[in-house]
């Protein structure tokens, strides 16, 4: 039984206009999409900025309301949890932000941030959470010392650090990471990738690991998910779907990945998409990605293709398009045939769930 279950997740955003800010339109930021993750995996959410993925995540921990779908966490119904169930499922469900200098109160020192979750849930005594918390800051990789100052006194990499230790004080299940290395310097990024790897192997951990850097999700991931324009378009194991990428929009996010190999590099083709992405507000109908898809065809301008199993990568390979990549004999290929298992989806956007 998977740890999260995610089935149909939607979360529109209404545009207000007028004198009476009446709704006019809306942002559909994450349109109908499914997935699960087992206790200790790691799925990777990726995408360019704007495509949904911290909408994502903000909406499974019902930190914003989604329009629609379903979230289910070990068994229960995260979307039909009550206040108090919220709370108590919160001990389970952490989220790492990605801004380190904007998550941390500067007015609290590092002890009352971190500590803060333990005194809302009302564990151990004062004694005991003080102890805790200098537990914590030595978990991820800070002294004691630390406790008695204000964030603006740390680095970014030690932010991030307090940031992991906060999520951790409540001894969670699931860690929503939301591009939790996007700000800080290169050596510093590795520094928190091999924290959060180390503590997943100790803790037992599961992640959802929010990021643009497809190199850095392929180090940490076991499976990936890609995102465009809110719809996930593909999902694989990790090492899969970086050897046989069949999306044209995951093999163009792949041909921009650097490789540390000057020969490799020079000789690759690198896949440029034409256009610009379209505005959420404003989705193409039919396929979302048909306007810079290199392979449109009439089909795609018509029907949104679905997230089906491809047949030929094995069961945890899905892949939302009508014409994928195919591998035959290490040989890529292109069918000219519609691809029967995505099936036709609705051409227009779906009915909003609320004002």
């Amino acid at each position: 039984m998977s740890l999260l279950e995610v089935r149909g997740l939607k979360k529109y955003f209404p545009i207000k206009s007028g004198v009476l800010k009446r709704t006019t339109g809306h942002v559909y930021a994450v349109d109908d999409i499914s997935f699960s993750i087992d206790k200790g995996e790691t799925l990777g959410l990726v995408g360019e900025s704007g495509c949904g993925k911290s909408t994502t995540g903000r909406a499974v921990l019902r930190l914003i309301q989604a329009t629609g779908g379903s979230v289910t966490f070990d068994g229960t119904d995260v979307m039909a949890a009550s206040r108090g169930e919220m709370q108590r499922l919160r001990r389970d469900m952490q989220i790492i932000f990605q801004d380190p200098y904007a998550s941390l109160n500067p007015r609290k020192r590092v002890r009352h941030i971190i500590g803060e979750p333990l005194d809302i849930h009302g564990i151990g005594t004062e004694a005991e959470r003080k102890r805790q918390v200098f537990e914590l800051l030595e978990t991820v990789g800070l002294s004691a010392e630390h406790a008695e100052r204000y964030p603006h006194e740390f680095s970014g990499g030690q932010r991030q650090r307090i940031g992991v230790a906060r999520a951790l004080a409540l001894h969670p299940r699931l860690i929503i990471c939301d591009e939790p290395v996007s700000a800080l310097d290169v050596s510093i990024r590795a520094q928190i990738i091999n924290l959060l790897e180390d503590l997943q192997e100790e803790m037992g951990l599961t992640y959802v690991f929010i990021a643009h850097d497809l190199s850095v999700v392929k180090h940490l991931s076991d499976r990936v998910a890609v995102m465009y324009l809110g719809k996930i378009v593909e999902i694989s194991d990790s090492n899969l779907l970086y050897d046989r990428p069949q999306h044209p929009y995951t093999e163009a996010l792949l041909s921009a990945v650097p490789i540390p190999d000057p020969e490799t590099e020079r000789s690759r083709r690198r896949i440029i998409l034409e256009g610009d992405v379209p505005s959420p507000a404003n989705p193409p109908k039919g396929c979302v990605f048909h306007p810079r898809c290199p392979r449109a065809q009439e089909v795609c301008t018509t029907a949104m293709p679905r997230l089906a199993v491809s047949g030929e990568a094995g069961d945890r390979h899905e892949v939302a398009c009508f014409f994928p990549t195919r591998y035959e004999d290490g040989k890529r290929t292109v069918s000219d045939t519609p691809f029967e298992g995505a099936s036709l989806g609705a051409a227009d956007a779906p009915p909003i769930g609320e004002d």
